[in-house]
């Protein structure tokens, strides 16, 4: 089932969440000081393309950087890739076949704000 999820998840939206995600993760490679933010863009539209049977999960050993992080991270990129999940969700509620995929898309929000500190592990 999660195959299944996954599959219909990639075609009506994870692969352009995803690519979003990889773009901002190009732009933050570029500076020596943002690559911290490009690994976790990375992570995440990783997360984005084919999130069914996976969960986010805390860092039991992130400090007061990855706050700090979050903070910059939530102004630089967050908000905008939080708003694509929200319109990505809109579109994807408006047939019974999509409401997981919008709830799952909703599940991404708080990761998609703050990603530092945070690890994506596999369910099982």
């Amino acid at each position: 089932m999660r195959i299944l999820l996954n599959i219909i998840w990639l075609v009506f939206g994870g692969l352009w969440l995803a690519l979003c995600y990889f773009l901002v993760g190009l732009v933050f490679c570029v500076l020596i000081i943002t690559i911290p933010f490009g690994i976790a863009s990375f992570r995440v539209g990783l997360y984005a393309l084919w999130p069914f049977g996976k969960t986010v999960v805390e860092k039991p050993n992130a400090g007061m950087g990855s706050l700090i992080g979050n903070i910059i991270w939530l102004i630089l990129a967050g908000i905008w890739l939080a708003l694509g999940h929200v319109l990505t969700a809109i579109a994807m509620a408006i047939t019974i076949i999509g409401i997981p995929l919008a709830v799952a898309n909703l599940k991404l929000i708080p990761v998609s704000l703050m990603p530092l500190g945070k690890d994506i592990v596999d369910i099982r």
